[in-house]
């Protein structure tokens, strides 16, 4: 007997590689079912993609909230930035998913976690004029006077971007 351990063949790479790809899928797709068997089966709720960005934020960028409730219930971080220093929260304030933003929310996810920049879901949601999601941050605590490392507030990028609701709305709640 030897102590080396066996060297990986490229075939089990390759199966590993194809499995790791259908995980992300399933965030992707926000196919729960899928998800809640492996990580039932102890697959790390953190686990990230060769991008830095983790099921949870793969779910929430998508709109999914229900793989969103599941993630976050097996543990998974909602601080959990990618490689661009994107949050989930962002994520989802920049698609414009309103239930997502929520699920997110309720599971724990900082209202005014900074990303890359220095910009929080307020600013993302702003910029892009998502009301909705701009009026439930502003309700959940979000920091209104907030600036990004050049010194812009969310109505001061609403306006830069010509997000004109959304910079009334916070021009007016200010």
């Amino acid at each position: 007997m030897s102590d080396e351990t066996p060297k990986q063949t490229p075939e089990m790479d390759e199966e590993t590689i194809a499995f790791a790809q259908r995980v992300f899928q399933h965030a992707r797709a926000g196919q729960v079912q899928e998800l809640g068997d492996l990580l039932g089966m102890g697959l790390p709720p953190n686990l990230r993609n060769e991008k830095g960005d983790s099921l949870l934020m793969l779910a929430s960028y998508h709109g999914h909230a229900d793989a969103v409730r599941l993630l976050l219930k097996h543990g998974a971080d909602p601080e959990l930035a990618n490689d661009r220093g994107q949050t989930p929260l962002a994520g989802a304030a920049f698609k414009g998913d309103m239930a997502t933003v929520q699920s997110l929310l309720d599971g724990g996810a900082d209202v005014n976690g900074r990303s890359d920049g220095g910009k929080t879901p307020l600013m993302v949601a702003a910029m892009f004029n998502r009301v909705e999601i701009v009026e439930t941050l502003l309700a959940c605590g979000a920091d209104i006077q907030a600036c990004d490392a050049g010194g812009l507030t969310a109505e001061a990028l609403a306006s830069a971007m010509g997000a004109t609701e959304a910079a009334e709305l916070l021009g007016r709640s200010a």
